[in-house]
């Protein structure tokens, strides 16, 4: 089984795999979802069901590009915990029960305590971060019903959401093709980073969905891909 330490010093030396690998890594695209919608009707404070269902499309629009059948992928997440909870999480940890398909896979799962992942020194001390990893196969992957769930993480009434026991940060989920050497980290309903070891493997999705790329990050972005 494929350790995620390892493989990230081999193929990613630096990277820290927490949220903002956009800003770690040269090769890299952000991508905000549903461009010009807002999460909230104008005239009320009812949720528009047009924002989410275009962010949906569009993060399994770019997950379904990312990933074919035949690749191996890696599924990472952070879980973000008080010290106390060690030990305890996994047995909490929803994301490899609710979304993994293949029993066989799951029952692989692998959990590691590594240190707390945030800039303050002093939660630092109290906190640490549980992340599980799991190999496997886009097919043994609810991955229409997590996409999901990720998206609506910070709206409560919305389902599926990822289960958060802890009361910290939501987890953080990543998905990594190993094959191909990328990163998928949808952070919530707003947007994605997707970072490549091969320029040219993210080039096309660069291309398709050009119109997607974050404007506070176009400039940067477009020079990169000249």
């Amino acid at each position: 089984m494929m350790e995620v330490r390892d493989y990230i010093q081999r193929i990613f030396p630096g990277l820290v795999l927490k949220p903002s690998l956009y800003h770690q890594w040269d090769i890299s695209i952000h991508f905000e979802l549903a461009k010009g919608l807002y999460q909230f009707k104008s005239e009320t404070d009812e949720l528009n069901s047009e924002y989410f269902n275009q962010v949906y499309n569009q993060a399994l629009l770019l997950f379904n590009d990312i990933f074919a059948t035949e690749d191996k992928i890696l599924l990472v997440t952070n879980v973000y915990q008080c010290n106390d909870y060690v030990g305890r999480s996994k047995k909490k940890m929803k994301v490899y029960s609710h979304y993994i398909t293949n029993n066989n896979r799951r029952i692989r799962l692998k959990q590691e305590t590594l240190p707390y992942m945030f800039d303050d020194e002093e939660e630092a001390k109290e906190r640490c971060t549980s992340q599980f990893s799991l190999e496997c196969r886009k097919q043994d992957i609810r991955f229409p019903l997590l996409v999901k769930a990720i998206c609506n993480q910070d709206f409560p009434p919305l389902k599926p959401r990822l289960h958060n026991p802890y009361g910290l940060y939501g987890p953080d989920a990543f998905f990594i093709n190993v094959t191909k050497n990328v990163i998928l980290y949808i952070y919530d309903d707003r947007g994605c980073e997707v970072i490549a070891r091969d320029i040219e493997t993210i080039r096309p999705l660069y291309e398709k969905y050009t119109n997607w790329v974050d404007e506070y990050c176009r400039d940067e972005i477009n020079q990169r891909f000249k």
